[in-house]
């Protein structure tokens, strides 16, 4: 049975790792950083930002909160101390779904 390579996963990502994964500026990816306590980013020996894979998923409820469901910057933060889990559950559920609707809609593809 041939060995199925899983992708690499690095320990750290830089902002500019991290802008392209979401498609957005590093300009606000350091502006999250600010507004936002739950994103709290390393700095190397040349005293750059390194984000771990937290601080990603960090990222990642705040982009789906803020970008994708449309929140104001002062609600998200809201959600975010009072509910972080549930939003976060939430947001977990949407990603398996969405899985699934790609996995169909290829399944039907292929049936065509």
């Amino acid at each position: 049975m041939p060995y199925k390579e899983r992708p690499i996963e690095k320990k750290y990502y830089t902002i500019g790792d991290v802008a392209k994964m979401f498609t957005v500026a590093t300009s606000l990816i350091r502006f999250w950083e600010e507004e936002f306590e739950i994103i709290q980013p390393q700095k190397n020996k040349k005293g750059h930002r390194v984000y771990t894979k937290a601080d990603v998923d960090s990222i990642k409820l705040i982009y789906h909160l803020v970008k994708e469901q449309g929140y104001k910057i002062k609600a998200a933060k809201e959600i975010i101390n009072n509910q972080k889990e549930k939003a976060q559950d939430r947001l977990e559920m949407i990603e398996s779904l969405q899985k699934v609707r790609e996995f169909l809609v290829s399944l039907q593809n292929n049936l065509d």
